[in-house]
């Protein structure tokens, strides 16, 4: 049995380790886990509470439309609800719109470095992949825009970056999109948004009135919530569908 060969070579994602993992392998007691980016307080009692009230329920198959979730992120995010989109993880999201999106040989153009992930789910699909080095840790957009050619399907965009830590301007996401053809789908990573304070950081569901936009986040991070793996994605109702 032969696999795909767009995956002989590709190097798997290498998480964070569990920390009851790192106790068993290294004898240790006390783990104090700083690589996977947890929030360290734990999710909100509101939300533990309605987990245990829905504990009875595990041995039904969850209700895979979302439904409520889906008609509270959309009036908290002034979004149509069929303008979402829900995932095992924002990752989940990421695999789906290169599945959507690109064909074996189309281009993907990714920053370097940036989140592993891009590059993982990108070559499994068989895409080829154009790195743009960052510039100071920073993406350098216009770079990135000069490497779009007619065989480039995605462009992913971290803001704020991981692991980097540095954000796109609105002033340089809105230079970015000047030009870019519409063929290309710009992917918004914004699984950390909830940690930028800064006046010129772009909010990104401001763009997905446009028809190359989409807009994924996370509960992993913020919330707490990073053990039950609930991302979503913002995009127009055409895309999501």
């Amino acid at each position: 049995m032969l696999p795909r060969k767009s995956i002989l070579n590709i190097k798997t994602y290498q998480p964070g380790k569990p920390i009851e993992e790192v106790k068993r392998d290294l004898g240790l007691k006390d783990v104090v886990k700083m690589a996977s980016n947890e929030n360290p307080l734990g999710p909100s009692p509101k939300a533990l509470s309605a987990m245990r009230k829905k504990l009875a329920e595990v041995n039904r198959y969850p209700e895979g439309g979302c439904f409520y979730l889906r008609q509270a992120l959309a009036r908290k995010l002034d979004v149509k609800p069929d303008e979402l989109i829900f995932g095992n993880g924002s990752d989940e999201l990421i695999f789906l719109a290169l599945r959507a999106f690109v064909d074996e040989g189309d281009e993907v153009v990714v920053a370097a470095p940036t989140f592993l992930i891009y590059e993982i789910a990108s070559k499994i699909q068989g895409a080829k992949i154009k790195k743009v080095p960052t510039r100071y840790f920073k993406y350098d957009l216009k770079a990135m825009k000069q490497s779009v050619t007619r065989h480039t399907k995605i462009v992913f965009i971290a803001n704020p970056d991981n692991p980097n830590g540095t954000y796109v301007t609105k002033y340089e996401l809105d230079e970015f999109f000047k030009g870019l053809p519409e063929s290309v789908v710009v992917f918004i990573d914004e699984a950390y948004f909830d940690f930028v304070s800064e006046k010129d950081y772009p909010n990104g569901l401001d763009y997905i009135a446009r028809n190359n936009v989409i807009v994924t986040r996370s509960f992993s991070k913020s919330y707490g919530l990073a053990g039950l793996r609930v991302g979503y994605g913002v995009s127009k109702s055409g895309i999501i569908k």
